[in-house]
């Protein structure tokens, strides 16, 4: 099995990365990247040139970008059963929560409005409608990829679930039922405990 090295920080998106570890259940090593000069420094951007964590080091291979690096775990560990047998669905999802989720809700959070007549430019539309869609599939399924917890839901859940606590995201009675689904999953539980101990101390 490919060595994994998990560069970090807790105040992060790196979380969603850190469950996805646990989930998989291969050992890993952690390294915390303070914000920061270290996490600007070029030590540090030789390995995400974006100055930004999570990275992921897996054998000899550089992987950033969180739905990315779920995406190469699930496919590098397939006895964790996180990819679905259905890769057109999964990819589907994967990349619905890298594009129109990731950057409807962003948008929203900095008071960024589309007029209506230039909704087609931005690719989501609205976030209400990208809202829907989440709500649809999961009012029909369990999971996101179907009635089989994915690596899928690693991602999409984590948007939905941090959404819901910091209010970017409304708390649709779909959204709060997955989000008690998930977390009953004890690598999220294991995962939130490891990060809240890794959090600076007052």
């Amino acid at each position: 099995m490919p060595a994994l090295t998990f560069y970090t920080n807790p105040q992060s998106r790196a979380r969603i990365v850190h469950w996805m570890l646990e989930e998989v259940g291969e050992p890993y090593e952690t390294i915390l990247v303070p914000f920061g000069p270290e996490m600007k420094a070029p030590a540090y951007r030789a390995i995400n040139p974006m100055g930004k964590v999570p990275s992921l080091k897996i054998g000899d291979e550089i992987v950033t970008e969180v739905a990315a690096i779920i995406t190469v775990l699930a496919d590098a560990f397939p006895a964790a059963g996180l990819m679905p047998a259905n890769r057109a669905t999964f990819y589907r999802w994967m990349f619905f929560g890298a594009g129109p989720v990731e950057a409807a809700v962003t948008n929203q959070s900095l008071g960024v409005e589309v007029p209506p007549e230039r909704r087609g430019m931005v690719g989501y539309g609205s976030l209400p409608t990208v809202l829907e869609t989440l709500e649809g599939q999961l009012n029909a399924h369990s999971f996101i990829c179907g009635n089989e917890f994915s690596a899928a839901d690693v991602y999409i859940g984590s948007q939905i679930g941090w959404g819901m606590r910091f209010k970017t995201i409304e708390a649709r009675p779909a959204f709060n039922a997955y989000w008690s689904r998930l977390t009953e999953r004890p690598a999220l539980a294991r995962s939130t405990a490891l990060n809240d101990a890794l959090l600076p101390k007052e």
